[in-house]
């Protein structure tokens, strides 16, 4: 059965699809994996045609399942839909990007209220996306996030040109640093998974 991975935050903005994107794109030469887009945006079902990984839409999640594939990563919108509680259940893992600043952290509120209405803390973790190089202020956010009282990624993804060029390239290929941070991330990832 195949282990959900949920990217979720109710901002747009911070990473959600190229996030999702990056993540699945890590794993489709070792193991079988699909995306579901319930964005209602569309980011990832447009550039579907140049993914090397399928992407469907949400209406297509039950017969997804029911194939044989190893991960499921889903990208969710930049709002609170009514989608999400069935599947935060669903959920293996859920990732909540957020960028370092405070507006963002703060907006996360709604998000993480949700998780923990839900009761689905503990295979949840925020991820620190799109940072800036050499600036204090990510620690200062990060202490701010802690308050939550969610899990913290120890990997941060960096606001690298590679994760932009990323989804015309079939995932992070000409950046070691983007290539490293994808695959520290995807092992706190699978942190996650083993515990479930």
């Amino acid at each position: 059965m195949a282990k959900i991975i949920l990217a979720s935050h109710q901002k747009g903005g911070v990473g959600k699809s190229t996030l999702t994107y990056n993540l699945a794109c890590n794993l489709k030469d070792n193991a079988k994996v699909a995306m579901i887009d319930v964005d209602y945006q569309g980011s990832l079902v447009k550039i579907s045609s140049m993914s090397e990984v399928p992407i469907f839409t949400i209406d297509k999640l039950d017969d997804v399942l029911k194939d044989d594939y190893d991960f499921v990563f889903v990208d969710t919108p930049p709002y609170l839909s009514e989608e999400l509680p069935k599947l935060y259940q669903l959920a293996d893992a859920i990732v909540v990007p957020t960028k370092a600043g405070i507006f963002d952290v703060l907006a996360m509120e709604d998000t993480v209220n949700l998780i923990k209405e839900h009761n689905v803390e503990e295979k949840t973790v925020i991820v620190f996306n799109m940072i800036k190089p050499n600036t204090t202020l990510t620690e200062e956010i990060k202490d701010q996030a802690s308050q939550y009282g969610l899990k913290i990624a120890k990997t941060m993804i960096s606001d690298l040109v590679a994760f932009g060029r990323s989804v015309m390239e079939g995932g992070v290929t000409d950046s070691n640093n983007a290539q490293r941070q994808i695959d520290n991330l995807s092992k706190d990832i699978f942190t996650i998974l083993i515990k479930k």
